[in-house]
């Protein structure tokens, strides 16, 4: 998820830290609204930009009205801030960025520009007109994580993952704790490849992971191809940010997908509203709340086995909690009582690990 994922430590601090002041009656538009949306990526990199792209043209749909947007724009607040402000001159006061790297930048243009609500995918500042938002997706990787047990014929699951952040291993855990409601003896082995989008880097993990007994790959990384590597080698693999399906029909069993437009439609319409309250500590956002949600299943999943991870689904739905206690580390250590649920500031500091991961540390 390139730059934008964070580390755990930033994260907590911003989970916990102390909320900004805000408006008591909240924000209000002076004017009628007009959107616009800065890109980290192009529209059509397969994946994380491509989600937000293909929402963009959802929430057209809803809203009524055309979304200006411009691709590619780095995290970098030279390159950030021009574009943000052209889009104001020209009447935005909806701005929307897609990028953890966007987030000081917005904080700065949210202070000069009180008048124009901002709102950012992954990011980490938030105000009385700035709201950052990520999806939980470990929600969506643990019901991708049961998928994969379900296809597997010899339970030893492989996982290609960008950078032991804790917003990563989440997903490992996640996926781990998924295989495992399926088949208790399932394993899941990790590469970190330090990198969010290196195709290289990628394909090395996915044939190590294969040629070490492996023969379903699930996914924290940026592009397509642990599922083609997955489809070149008659094995099996679970997607990431979008359906890879689309890349690997043979292969993908299951993927966890963004499906931002299930957020930000009814929250763009707190905004038109008025008196919009962004969260003093951003959007955290549950999977029956937009954020992620899976696609699939192929063939190798059977029937009976798609009525359970879908019975799971529905219990995510209606709030069930992955890591609910008593659930222990793979040394034994208790890190959720029993009766408890992992605290959110504990969830992105996540540095451990449930017992059948395997990784490099």
């Amino acid at each position: 998820m390139f730059r934008k994922l964070f580390t755990g430590i930033a994260l907590a601090s911003v989970a916990v830290g102390v909320a900004p002041a805000a408006h008591a009656d909240g924000f209000t538009l002076k004017d009628k609204p007009k959107i616009a949306m800065l890109y980290f990526g192009p529209k059509n990199d397969g994946g994380w930009t491509q989600a937000f792209d293909e929402a963009r043209v959802k929430i057209e749909a809803a809203l009524g009205q055309k979304i200006q947007f411009v691709e590619s724009i780095p995290e970098d607040a030279s390159q950030i801030t021009p574009v943000a402000e052209r889009f104001i001159q020209r009447g935005a006061n909806i701005v929307i960025g897609t990028a953890f790297g966007y987030s000081d930048t917005f904080k700065d243009l949210a202070a000069k520009h009180p008048d124009v609500a901002f709102l950012n995918g992954s990011g980490t500042t938030n105000g009385p007109n700035l709201e950052s938002f990520y999806g939980r997706t470990y929600e969506s990787q643990y019901l991708c994580g049961m998928a994969a047990a379900a296809a597997s014929k010899t339970g030893k699951l492989g996982f290609v993952a960008a950078n032991p952040f804790g917003v990563v291993n989440w997903t490992i855990n996640a996926y781990e704790l998924g295989a495992q409601k399926i088949n208790p003896n399932a394993t899941v082995t990790v590469i970190y490849t330090g990198a969010w989008n290196d195709p290289v880097k990628e394909r090395a993990a996915a044939m190590a992971l294969i040629d070490h007994g492996a023969d379903v790959i699930g996914q924290h990384v940026d592009t397509p191809t642990p599922q083609l590597v997955a489809q070149e080698r008659g094995v099996y693999g679970t997607g990431h940010h979008r359906d890879l399906r689309e890349f690997a029909p043979k292969a993908t069993v299951c993927s966890s997908v963004w499906v931002w437009d299930r957020f930000l439609i009814p929250e763009l319409k707190k905004v038109i509203a008025g008196g919009w309250k962004p969260s003093p500590y951003g959007a955290f956002i549950e999977m029956k709340d937009g954020g992620t949600d899976i696609a699939g299943f192929g063939p190798a999943v059977p029937a009976d086995k798609q009525k359970i991870i879908l019975a799971e689904r529905d219990a995510i739905m209606k709030g069930k909690q992955i890591y609910a206690g008593p659930l222990s580390d793979k040394d034994g250590k208790v890190r959720v009582s029993a009766g408890q649920t992992l605290s959110d500031a504990d969830l992105w500091k996540m540095d451990w690990f449930v017992k059948g991961v395997v990784t490099q540390q």
